[in-house]
């Protein structure tokens, strides 16, 4: 079976799987898990942030973060589609008090103009709390945020006091895509969440980053929410294999994708923009979306629904160059005819 559902779906490697049967543990609740601390103190090396805190999910993380960084009752203005808006059960304003103001991003990427218009203090509006940006942008294709973009996105928080946070569950993806480093993605951001179970292929786990104010403060968030982890070095050493050797894999997960999409979008009867097709994900407008899904599981190929005329096709590092030409194969016979 070819599972291109998400790259969630991706299994520890057996370097990491050896690094984990090894690892060195302590209790983190106590800090003392020293495998943790070596993975939160890499991380923030990498990234340009003072700290970083483990969490065990990307959703945590984000909603820690937000909660950390702003009053109850105040806005959180984000991108349209933004995932901790369509995908985090409304965690912002359930458990955080927060209200989401999601403004205009046309392929993910948030528009200056429309943040500040989003930004209002009257004795009418709910008062701006915090900014937050996600690259890539998941709903929008895995999309990148450029970087002129997010420094004015950047430059406007500062200018108007409001925090910034980034969702980088993919930064490294991001990161891949522009040929620039990590820390330049995350440059200028207040916080920002880094996801180790997606591309980077670790079974679980995401790490909050921030000044260690910040992360002093977000650490009675992770408790509230019940991420305190005891011996959870055994999760941190596969993090720490992740962010050693499989970022460097990522730029062929990129060029799989891109080359999926080249050969679906040739397809009649199948619809692609392909300037969506940016990092690992591929989506592909089609009429009956779920019967599309259930032809091609049929054939060992597990694809997304995203709705009602739309699948999502994601490449990961367990998918390979023959993988991806037996989808375009299968593909061709269930979702039309090659032109």
């Amino acid at each position: 079976m070819i599972d291109l559902r998400s790259d969630t779906v991706t299994v520890p490697t057996l370097a990491m799987r050896k690094a984990m049967a090894e690892a060195e543990v302590g209790d983190d609740v106590y800090g003392e898990d020293p495998t943790v601390n070596q993975l939160q103190e890499a991380v923030a090396n990498l990234t340009g942030f003072d700290e970083g805190l483990l969490m065990p999910s990307g959703t945590m993380a984000n909603l820690s973060a937000l909660a950390t960084h702003a009053d109850r009752g105040t806005e959180v203005i984000l991108p349209e589609k933004a995932h901790a808006y369509e995908n985090e059960l409304g965690g912002m304003a359930a458990f955080a008090g927060l209200i989401p103001r999601p403004i205009k991003a046309p392929l993910g990427v948030p528009e200056l103009e429309a943040a500040e218009q989003a930004i209002r203090r009257s004795t009418h509006h709910a008062p701006p709390g915090v900014i937050l940006i996600e690259n890539t942008h998941n709903a929008a294709g895995g999309t990148v945020v450029p970087i002129s973009v997010q420094q004015k996105m950047t430059a406007l928080a500062k200018r108007e006091g409001l925090p910034i946070h980034l969702d980088g569950a993919r930064a490294f993806n991001a990161a891949t895509a522009l040929n620039i480093d990590v820390k330049d993605v995350c440059a200028g951001f207040d916080s920002a969440s880094i996801c180790l179970s997606k591309g980077l292929g670790a079974p679980l786990g995401t790490i909050l980053l921030g000044k260690a104010e910040f992360i002093s403060r977000a650490h009675r968030y992770r408790k509230i929410l019940g991420g305190g982890m005891r011996q959870s070095g055994v999760v941190a050493a596969a993090g720490l294999i992740a962010i050693n050797q499989s970022t460097e894999l990522l730029t062929h997960d990129h060029r799989r994708a891109r080359y999926l999409g080249e050969r679906l979008a040739r397809i009649n009867g199948v619809d692609i923009d392909l300037a969506t097709v940016q990092t690992n994900m591929v989506f592909v407008t089609v009429p009956q979306a779920q019967e599309a899904s259930n032809k091609l599981r049929d054939e060992g190929i597990k694809v997304s629904v995203m709705a009602n005329d739309c699948l999502r096709f994601v490449t990961h590092h367990q998918v390979t160059d023959d993988d991806i030409l037996t989808t375009i194969e299968v593909a061709q016979k269930i979702l039309g005819s090659k032109t």
